[in-house]
């Protein structure tokens, strides 16, 4: 049983700015594990919700250090793996969680949603992302995403430092060129509550469908989010206050949906797991992204049969990704049909 840990950098074509800053260019980690003539392939890279922060080279000497612990041998059965992972952190176990996941489907000679038991009858379009800037920058955006795919669902990014009326002034200037697009927004953590409940009634009334993370993320969040629940018709979604099963448990009474992101989840395995829970909770679920390659998103597309909102474009705004995309029609992204996460 081999590993082989290595870096690789990931540019966008457009920086994408949110409500905490401008990223630009990141660095991630390849992740390989061979064992039986066979290579499963997983990722990961640092990231900032705020609250948590995790650096890239951080997550490569923990998994340096961490790796050597699984000898030689053949890889645990499956059903080890979220206890053996327990002890790294969510990004680090992603990274290993989904190479023995690719290592697993290629194995038995399948895609993972198959091996699930999903079907692809129920698939929906992505959404992709307008960031925070000025009017012109946000229509500029539009237009060339546009020239790539249909957009027929925008995200855009608000909680502006610039305040409340830019977030305003964003919103009342989209409208007139969304042609009939679904239109989500997401503040990132960037309102206070009092922003909150003012803009909830304010944006349903512009049409928009859903919010995500109006409030910053912290511990005891929960009744911040109650303080918004019923407020007004549209949906809330969690996202940087929800990591983990726990999360999702604590949140479901005064959220409509989660936002899964395998960096956070700490890959597949409690991605499923939280989607499987979620049919229970009455919780739709939104399938995000950081700045991640075609590796990534292909692992997480295999999780679009259980996903209400698909929100995975982030590979297709990079100049350098390292891998092929999944595949897509138009606006609507499928889970591969090779086997494992399916990323060649």
């Amino acid at each position: 049983m081999g590993w082989q840990l290595s870096r690789f950098a990931l540019t966008k074509q457009v920086p994408l700015t949110i409500s905490r800053g401008t990223t630009a260019k990141v660095e991630h980690l390849l992740l390989e594990f061979s064992y039986g003539g066979c290579t499963g392939r997983g990722e990961t890279g640092g990231f900032d919700t705020g609250q948590r922060c995790f650096d890239t080279p951080a997550l490569e000497q923990e998994l340096r250090q961490w790796l050597p612990s699984l000898g030689a041998d053949a890889p645990p059965p499956r059903q080890q793996w979220r206890s053996l992972l327990a002890p790294l952190s969510p990004p680090a176990r992603c990274a290993v969680d989904l190479a023995l996941h690719d290592w697993w489907g290629k194995q038995m000679g399948y895609p993972l949603w198959q091996l699930w038991g999903l079907g692809l009858d129920r698939l929906k379009p992505t959404s992709i992302t307008l960031g925070l800037g000025s009017v012109e920058e946000m229509l500029q955006r539009l237009n060339s995403w546009r020239c790539m795919l249909p957009a027929t669902r925008v995200k855009l990014k608000l909680g502006s430092p610039a305040g409340i009326s830019h977030d305003q002034a964003l919103v009342e200037a989209l409208l007139p060129h969304l042609a009939g697009a679904e239109l989500q927004v997401d503040a990132n953590g960037g309102w206070d509550l009092e922003t909150a409940k003012f803009m909830l009634p304010w944006l349903v009334d512009r049409g928009v469908v859903l919010v995500e993370q109006p409030l910053p993320a912290r511990s005891g969040d929960e009744q911040d989010f109650a303080a918004l629940h019923g407020l007004a018709p549209i949906a809330i979604v969690a996202d940087e206050s929800c990591w983990g099963i726990e999360d999702m448990l604590r949140l479901a009474p005064y959220v409509q949906g989660v936002n899964l992101k395998l960096l956070k989840t700490g890959g597949l395995t409690d991605a499923f797991l939280m989607a499987q829970l979620a049919q229970h909770l009455n919780l739709n679920l939104m399938l995000g992204c950081y700045s991640d390659s075609s590796l990534l998103n292909g692992a997480a597309a295999q999780l679009l049969p259980l996903v209400e909102w698909p929100d995975l474009d982030s590979h297709l705004n990079l100049i350098n990704d390292p891998f092929l995309a999944p595949p897509r029609q138009g606006d609507l992204l499928m889970p591969s049909q090779l086997p494992g996460i399916g990323v060649p």
